[in-house]
C-alpha cells in the first residue's frame, strides 16, 4: 500500500516563501504530515493543475481557494498572527465559526484579559487610539453589483447609512481594486449628495484609531476594529459577525441598536482567535492540526500513535 500523499496547491508568492523556508504555517503542515508517514508536495495552483487535481492520488490542501474535490480542503490566515483555519469552504461565511455560537459566559475572563492584551500590544504597540465622532466606511471592490452574501450592493451600503447616520462617514477606497471611472464618479456625485460623506484613498489604518465604529460589506478592517474595541455594522456574511450589527442576519433596524451595545471584545477575541483558529506559532500546531484533519474525514493518526 502507497503512502498517503497530501499536495499544496499555492499562489506563486506562497510557494516561493515555502521553498525558501519562510512560511512557517506550511512548514508545519508539512512537517505536521510528514511525522505521521505521509508525503507532501507543493506546486503552483494554475488553471490546469485545478483541472488535474481530482484525478491525482491522495489528498489536497489549498490556499484561499475553493477546493476542487472531496478529498481537498483550503486554508487561509484568520486575520491576524499565526491564526489559520483549515475547512471544506472557500467562503469564510460558510464556516463552521461563522455559525457557531459565541458563548460569552464560558469564556474565562481573566485568561480573556491577558490574551486580548497581549494581542492589542502586538498589533498596536504605542499607537494612540481615539473616538472622534466619525465612521470609518472600509469600501472593496465591485461597487455597483449585489452579491449573494451581501444584503444589498456597496453604493446601496453607501445610500442607506447615510440617509439613517448623522455623523460625517468617512469611505477609503481599497488599494487592490481597480475603481472603474463610473465608479468613482458615483462616489463623487455621493459626496456632493449627503455633506456629511466623503471618500479618500489611503489612510485607513489611522482612520480606524480615530473612528467611532466601522460600516462596511465585510472587510477585515472590521476585525481589525475589535481589536482597537471599535464597533462594526456588516452589510454582508462573514466570520465574525457575532459582536456586530449584520444587516444580514439581524436586519437593519436591529444592526444599528447593536452598535449601541456594550460588547466584551476581548472575550469574543479569545474564541475566535485562540479556540476557533490554529495557532501555527504555538508547540501544539502539529496535534491540533492532525484532531482537525480526523475531524475532516482525512485519515491521518496521531503522532502519538503513527
Amino acid at each position: 500500500m502507497s503512502q498517503p500523499h497530501l499536495t499544496l496547491y499555492l499562489d506563486p508568492p506562497a510557494l516561493a516563501r515555502l521553498k525558501a523556508g519562510q512560511h512557517n504555517f506550511f512548514q508545519r503542515v508539512t512537517g505536521a504530515m510528514e511525522s505521521v508517514g505521509w508525503t507532501v508536495s507543493a506546486e503552483e495552483s494554475t488553471l490546469n493543475a485545478r483541472f488535474e487535481a481530482p484525478e491525482k492520488r491522495g489528498y489536497a490542501l489549498y490556499h484561499m481557494e475553493e477546493p476542487t474535490h472531496d478529498r481537498a480542503l483550503t486554508c487561509r490566515r484568520s486575520y491576524t498572527g499565526a491564526y489559520w483555519h483549515v475547512e471544506a469552504q472557500a467562503a469564510r461565511w460558510e464556516w463552521p465559526v461563522a455559525h457557531a455560537r459565541f458563548p460569552l459566559r464560558q469564556i474565562d475572563g481573566p485568561e480573556a484579559k491577558h490574551f486580548y492584551r497581549a494581542l492589542r500590544e502586538r498589533v498596536l504597540g504605542n499607537a494612540r487610539v481615539t473616538d472622534e465622532g466619525f465612521a470609518l466606511m472600509p469600501l472593496q471592490g465591485r461597487l455597483s453589483e449585489h452579491r449573494s452574501f451581501q444584503s444589498m450592493s456597496p453604493l446601496e451600503m453607501i445610500e442607506t447609512v447615510m440617509v439613517r447616520v448623522t455623523q460625517p462617514v468617512i469611505a477609503t477606497l481599497h488599494p487592490n481594486e481597480d475603481y472603474t471611472p463610473l465608479e468613482r464618479q458615483t462616489l463623487v456625485a455621493l459626496a456632493n449628495r449627503y455633506p456629511h460623506f466623503r471618500v479618500q484613498e489611503g489612510g485607513t489604518p489611522e482612520l480606524l484609531r480615530r473612528c467611532s465604529y466601522v460600516i462596511t460589506q465585510n472587510s477585515s478592517v472590521a476585525f481589525d476594529g475589535y481589536i482597537l474595541r471599535k464597533p462594526a455594522l456588516l452589510f454582508a456574511q462573514i466570520d465574525f459577525h457575532h459582536i456586530a450589527g449584520s444587516v444580514p442576519h439581524m436586519g437593519l433596524d436591529a444592526a444599528l441598536e447593536m452598535l449601541q451595545k456594550r460588547q466584551n471584545f476581548a472575550k469574543y477575541l479569545t474564541w475566535f482567535l485562540r479556540d476557533q483558529a490554529l495557532n501555527a506559532g504555538r508547540p501544539e500546531f502539529e496535534t491540533r492540526l492532525l484532531t482537525h484533519l480526523r475531524e475532516k474525514g482525512w485519515p491521518v493518526p496521531s503522532i502519538a500513535t503513527a
